[in-house]
């Protein structure tokens, strides 16, 4: 399967979608300049007053569970159905889910109300959302859980709920149920910065964003560009510790270009 990654890469920054985030108030600084970074525009816009009106205007919406509350889950039931009427892809992060009753649950009534275009998120929170057992330690994939086939579980999500299912970890897997790619790229150092995994679903909707038809190519697309962003970090500033190594990551997304990306890619058919 060819990603084309270089013409993924120019269209993203020719296109420059409109990404509207309603996400977490840890990571939300990482993810507006992450997605600055790759090409495209984020706005964040999470009241329930102004939610579902910016989606309007957008090309593409993360929904992302980090920080959850009552009145942003009012807000990401009104985006991702606006986002649905008019026909732009929503990503769905369920950081957490399986966790907590009252996050599993909310990711569910996501799941189920809003059909998100693509979901991702680690073996525990994807398995959780499959109905498996899943022990998900807070916000982390658990040891127990890393043992399960990540594309089994990636292409269960996939057909049970119809969309584009991404298990993210040391290998990432990414299928629409019956195509699936697994993904090579990235760095052990990502596991220890807060904010690599929702920085990843910004950027997989800035992809998704300027090419909705091909959510599955424009999905590993932005898996393939975080982890090739990780590594080029660690090459360039791992050595001098964690914080210049974050801070690299988005000199690398910046620097970019759709010939290195297609020269760094390590994907293949799973």
């Amino acid at each position: 399967m060819e990603l084309e990654l270089k013409v993924r890469m120019d269209r993203l920054r020719k296109a420059r979608p409109l990404v509207h985030h309603i996400t977490n108030y840890v990571t939300v600084n990482d993810c507006a300049n992450i997605t600055l970074a790759a090409g495209a525009s984020p706005v964040m816009a999470d009241d329930p007053k102004e939610a579902a009106d910016m989606t309007a205007i957008a090309q593409a919406l993360v929904l992302n569970l980090g920080t959850l509350n009552e009145r942003t889950v009012s807000s990401m039931l009104a985006s991702g159905r606006k986002a649905r009427e008019i026909g732009i892809p929503v990503v769905f992060d369920p950081v957490g889910c399986g966790a907590v009753p009252f996050r599993t649950a909310a990711a569910r009534t996501i799941m189920e109300t809003v059909r998100p275009s693509v979901v991702r998120g680690n073996i525990s929170e994807i398995g959780s959302l499959c109905g498996l057992t899943a022990r998900t330690n807070g916000v982390d994939a658990s040891s127990a859980d890393e043992a399960l086939d990540a594309a089994g579980v990636a292409r269960a999500a996939a057909l049970r709920w119809g969309c584009v299912a991404a298990v993210t970890g040391a290998e990432d897997i990414v299928t629409d149920g019956v195509r699936t790619l697994a993904i090579d790229n990235g760095c052990a150092a990502m596991a220890r910065v807060t904010g690599t995994g929702c920085m990843c679903t910004s950027v997989t909707a800035a992809f998704c964003g300027a090419d909705p038809a091909h959510l599955l190519e424009s999905a590993a697309a932005g898996l393939i560009f975080m982890g090739l962003c990780g590594e080029i970090a660690w090459a360039q500033a791992g050595g001098r510790g964690l914080g210049s190594f974050h801070t690299a990551l988005f000199d690398a997304a910046g620097q970019m270009d759709g010939e290195t990306l297609e020269r760094g890619a390590n994907y293949h058919e799973a």
